[in-house]
């Protein structure tokens, strides 16, 4: 029977086990690593960007026909809207409607976010009343590339909490790239498309289709944004291609930390441990006070999983980077969970509300016995792309505001720059930039030649 690891921080030797998982969940090795695996993964990422690069849309089509569906042409690159429709119309109205509520409540929830146009005026003189005014304007990117896996399943919740995010604030281009097996997009991630009113979707994966929405090619239109998981090769090409196209993020393995106490039901944490683990890798650690809550959820863990479909895949996770950690006290147990930053922590103690306003490092964080992370991961209404690998240090989430850009407008009139440009001019000949200062005082003189 499977017993998911417990490391006891009272006993000797245990941070060790504590820092080793850390160690794989960093992205340290994946980003700075020289492992023949980790050059061998770039070498090929380079290549096929290269390829793509020169090739176009035939060395994309290429590289799906050669990596996910061998029957693929130039013709066939783009997914009719007829296939689209077909797809909506065929998929079952309880997921059609399961996928409308999720569409409305992300949709409701980024517009809600979304602050106003930030265009109040405000003084900008040396002195107050002066006639300068300064102004912030945001607005949408003009085309966004969204990446979703195919592969193993099909994950159309990954094209609403990104699309709907980007919709929200007014992108007015998507592109979708979804690798197709057999010749199909899965029909899902295609309904769930009809439904947001996507039309431009491509039936190719993998680095070569990175590469074709951030560069470009004949069929696919370049775009200013790429965002959506994948594979590492797909990560990779995101993060070559980054600084010629905008990205979400670089992401590692889904995680969880399940911060709880012996009040909590143990049916529930360990089904949340396994909810984790069928990402396959994933992470799931349960942090807590209680040696004696530790054994129960570890039992508790191996009962349930041999109840589930996917056991063995789930059960290959658990051994990458997942345990149970016993800390000295609750205020430790809190504090580890801070310092782990993980993309999702699930709160399940008495005074959870409280605890959750200690954590200050987390992608997401859900309180109490009645939310299951799956509710973030489907429907909520906050997108479900976020920091991994304990990024959430320094990373947010995904959301409306990933998608628009704030512009600085400045506007002087005659008295307002008399008043700068003498501090501007001193400034600018300070560093040299003569031609700086000039620009301010010549604007002087003909204002006062006039």
């Amino acid at each position: 029977m499977f017993e998911l690891p417990i490391i006891n921080l009272m006993q000797p030797g245990s941070g060790e086990l504590l820092d080793h998982i850390k160690q794989k969940l960093s992205l340290d090795d994946v980003l700075l690593g020289h492992d023949d695996e980790h050059l061998k993964r770039l070498a090929t990422v380079r290549r096929i960007i290269s390829a793509v690069q020169q090739g176009g849309d035939q060395a994309v089509v290429n590289f799906a026909a050669q990596l996910d569906d061998p029957g693929i042409t130039i013709n066939t690159l783009r997914i009719p809207q007829a296939e689209i429709d077909q797809a909506v119309k065929n998929t079952d109205a309880e997921l059609i409607a399961a996928l409308d509520t999720a569409i409305e409540n992300v949709r409701r929830f980024q517009n809600a976010m979304l602050s106003p146009d930030a265009a109040a005026v405000v003084p900008a003189g040396a002195r107050a009343g002066s006639g300068a005014q300064l102004r912030i304007r945001t607005v949408p990117l003009g085309r966004v590339g969204i990446y979703v896996p195919g592969g193993s399943g099909a994950y159309p919740s990954t094209l609403i909490m990104t699309a709907v995010p980007a919709l929200a604030a007014g992108v007015k281009s998507l592109c979708v790239c979804s690798p197709a097996k057999g010749g199909r997009v899965a029909p899902a991630v295609l309904a769930a498309a009809g439904r947001l009113g996507i039309t431009e979707i491509y039936g190719i994966g993998g680095a070569h289709a990175i590469a074709a929405m951030a560069l470009g090619t004949r069929q696919i239109r370049r775009v200013d944004k790429i965002v959506g998981p994948g594979n590492w090769y797909v990560q990779l090409a995101k993060r070559e291609l980054f600084g010629i196209v905008d990205i979400d993020s670089f992401a590692g393995p889904s995680e969880v930390v399940v911060l709880a106490d012996a009040s909590a039901e143990t049916s529930v944490v360990a089904a949340e441990l396994l909810a984790q683990a069928e990402h396959a890798p994933g992470s799931c650690l349960l942090v807590t006070p209680d040696i004696h809550f530790a054994h129960k959820v570890q039992r508790e863990l191996a009962d349930q999983l041999v109840q589930l479909p996917r056991r063995e895949m789930t059960e290959k996770a658990l051994t990458f980077a997942s345990a149970i950690i016993v800390t000295a006290d609750h205020d430790s147990a809190v504090a580890l969970t801070n310092e782990l930053a993980s993309e999702h922590v699930q709160i399940s103690t008495r005074n959870a509300r409280q605890d959750a306003a200690a954590i200050t490092q987390a992608g997401a964080i859900f309180i109490g016995a009645y939310t299951p992370v799956a509710a973030g991961d489907y429907l909520a209404g906050p997108s479900h792309v976020l920091p991994t690998s304990g990024t959430a240090r320094f990373f947010s989430g995904l959301s409306a505001d990933s998608f628009r850009r704030r512009m600085s407008v400045i506007e002087l009139d005659a008295d307002s720059l008399a008043e700068v440009a003498k501090p501007l001019s001193v400034l600018a000949r300070a560093e040299g930039f003569e031609g700086h200062a000039r620009a301010a005082g010549q604007r002087l003189k003909n204002v006062e030649s006039h």
